[in-house]
């Protein structure tokens, strides 16, 4: 374990993160394969930079965990509803294990007619979007992947009462022997988990980010962070976008969506029943493959090679992902200094060994 001491970050190695997380869950009693399964996404977040979605969540998770707020036995069970259809009830367990379930779903429903929806009820916070719309890729196929996101943040346009959440889009695409197309956003400028991570350094927010709940004006002060929303991507844009996400995360699936979403960082017993879907799209069903990836190819090179401007270039959705990917694995996570102190002291309350006691 390394020290940045100019940043205040410590470099900390992926299978001291992946340790930690797995050795947590366990001892909030989730099964050794359940345990291990949320440690090697919640890893993955933090390799391929989605920093507010990884080890940062854990102590978050604990509480929740602890209140009787996530059930850690889920009998997790698909329910197909047509050739192309099918619902997943997670039971309330942890999201990652409800998402992997809803995914592993799509692809074979996507296997046998070239295409799979699943919606998803009863579940929980699952890290970032593009965990998720990276599993079909890996098959070969095209993902999809949306969720109501696990508070609300954002004020539909043109009100101030936070009733839309931070709801993510990610799509993700196979190129070949290159990096997957894999756009990963929050409808919102900003993430909250971003939010909460400056909040946590003590770092002021940069102005566009969140305007005061009333009188519409700029927030920076991370200390007031309650007393703002988020703004939206793209204006009124933005905002529409949320609310259709959240109506097919959501509603669609009979999970919460506006007024019946729980705000799971404030509380630590009440079940969210948080909505997802994500769908998965054959590609052979359209052209080989291969064909596929050499066309995309050429045209994703194009695109590089197009004029920039000064002092920019041009980067593709997921480069950026794949490039921190390889580089964290190699010289470590980068974590602030005062997570790596509330993730010792929660190791100590858990009876485990701390982070910094793992490298």
């Amino acid at each position: 374990m390394s020290v940045n001491s100019s940043a205040a970050t410590i470099a900390t190695p992926i299978a001291a993160i992946h340790g930690l997380i797995r050795d947590a869950m366990r001892a909030c009693n989730l099964s050794a394969a359940d345990a291990d399964r949320v440690a090697e996404l919640m890893a993955e977040a933090d390799l391929t930079g989605a920093d507010g979605h990884g080890i940062f969540r854990l102590p978050q998770y604990v509480r929740r965990i602890r209140g009787d707020a996530v059930n850690t036995t889920p009998d997790i069970r698909a329910e197909i509803r047509g050739p192309s259809v099918a619902v997943v009830d997670g039971d309330n367990g942890m999201g990652h294990l409800v998402m992997s379930k809803a995914a592993e779903t799509a692809i074979s429903l996507a296997r046998e007619t070239g295409i799979g929806w699943v919606g998803v009820r009863g579940s929980n916070h699952a890290g970032p979007g593009a965990l998720y719309a990276e599993m079909p890729v890996k098959a070969g196929m095209i993902g999809i992947y949306s969720a109501v996101a696990s508070a609300n943040h954002m004020a539909v346009w043109g009100g101030t009462e936070a009733l839309l959440g931070t709801n993510p889009l990610a799509v993700g695409i196979p190129a070949g022997n290159g990096p997957p197309v894999l756009l990963d956003i929050a409808t919102t400028v900003v993430s909250y988990g971003t939010v909460k991570g400056r909040v946590l350094q003590d770092k002021p927010l940069p102005e566009g980010w969140m305007v005061s709940k009333e009188d519409g004006a700029p927030l920076t002060d991370q200390t007031r962070t309650a007393d703002g929303v988020l703004l939206p991507i793209g204006g009124y844009k933005g905002s529409g976008l949320a609310l259709v996400l959240g109506i097919l995360a959501g509603t669609l699936n009979g999970a919460a969506f506006g007024k019946e979403v729980i705000d799971f960082n404030a509380d630590n017993t009440s079940a969210t029943n948080t909505g997802h879907f994500i769908l998965a799209l054959d590609i052979a069903r359209f052209m080989p493959p291969d064909v596929f990836a050499a066309v995309l190819s050429e045209q994703l090179a194009n695109l590089r090679s197009g004029q920039t401007i000064a002092g920019m270039r041009i980067r593709m959705p997921g480069e950026q992902r794949t490039a921190r990917r390889a580089e964290r694995s190699s010289t470590g996570v980068p974590l602030a200094a005062p997570l790596v102190t509330q993730l010792d002291a929660l190791a100590t309350e858990l009876g485990i060994a701390t982070l910094s006691a793992r490298v």
